[in-house]
């Protein structure tokens, strides 16, 4: 008998790892959810106080991929000047990761007691994260004339080292028509930085034109659809108590040291939990 119960606590383990996996696999049922992404990071109004707090973001963004095996590559990063950064993009490499970043992009507000405030008061900080699937084999479709691009040219910034060179290598791309600015100062010649550049603005278009789709069948359908990037998303509290909540899922920690460490998991799944009852719903109707 307790061979039987021994077998059939290794089943029912099996079973359990195998619907958890399944329904894991299920949440991330999005056209580009197992493309890799593009996230950026723009510090918002405030000076080195939310410069300082992007820079926070950058470095949780970090530690998430290094803790879960994505490989991260830094397209383009603007310092601050006092501290922190302006902004960065970044390109994460792994399976779904735009699936599992997508909660990810909105605002993203900090109350803390500031670090550069001499009178030690509390702050209210925001930065913006902005997301796009890196979409290389439908983005090699597009055709962009070169009418609708300017293309301006100037030394790569960065923390010294061998990568920063005296020749201005690194390229920014205006697309006109969208008024879409897209910089890359990540490879080593201004040609490869330009095609980098390039890919990035097409992969952009194509995730705008995605969103003004949905946008528009939203519309149909009478959803009130919020701007997806004006909107708050999550909320980082570190004085006077300590509560990071995530405003669309209600999902919450009071250990905000751990999240800041880039433990999010559980604010990604619960909100992949929300798009998959959203959409059932949706299907119901």
């Amino acid at each position: 008998d307790s061979d039987l119960a021994d077998e059939l606590a290794v089943e029912l383990e099996k079973i359990t790892a195998q619907v958890s996996q399944m329904s894991m696999q299920a949440l991330l049922s999005g056209p580009n959810d197992s493309k890799d992404a593009f996230l950026a990071i723009h510090s918002g109004a405030g000076g080195t106080e939310s410069q300082d707090w992007a820079l926070m973001l950058e470095r949780m963004y970090l530690r998430w991929a290094e803790e879960n095996h994505y490989q991260v590559e830094v397209i383009d990063r603007s310092e601050g000047e006092e501290a922190g950064i302006k902004s960065v993009t970044l390109c994460m490499r792994g399976d779904n990761a735009y699936g599992y970043l997508r909660s990810e992009q909105g605002v993203h507000r900090l109350v803390r007691i500031s670090p550069f405030d001499a009178q030690s008061r509390r702050h209210t900080s925001f930065a913006k994260v902005e997301l796009w699937p890196d979409v290389q084999e439908a983005a090699s479709q597009i055709d962009i004339p070169e009418k609708d691009i300017r293309m301006e040219v100037f030394r790569a910034s960065g923390a010294g080292g061998q990568h920063v060179q005296k020749n201005s290598t690194a390229v920014r791309i205006i697309h006109i028509p969208s008024g879409l600015v897209i910089q890359c100062q990540n490879e080593r010649s201004q040609a490869q930085n330009r095609e980098r550049a390039m890919q990035i603005l097409k992969a952009r278009l194509l995730d705008l034109e995605r969103q003004r789709k949905e946008a528009e069948l939203a519309a149909l359908k009478g959803e009130n659809m919020d701007a997806n990037f004006g909107s708050q998303i999550r909320s980082y509290v570190l004085n006077p108590y300590q509560l990071v909540k995530d405003l669309r899922t209600n999902h919450e920690t009071g250990n905000s040291s751990a999240v800041l460490d880039g433990r999010l998991n559980d604010f990604m799944h619960a909100f992949l939990q929300m798009k998959v009852a959203e959409n059932s719903t949706a299907e119901q109707k």
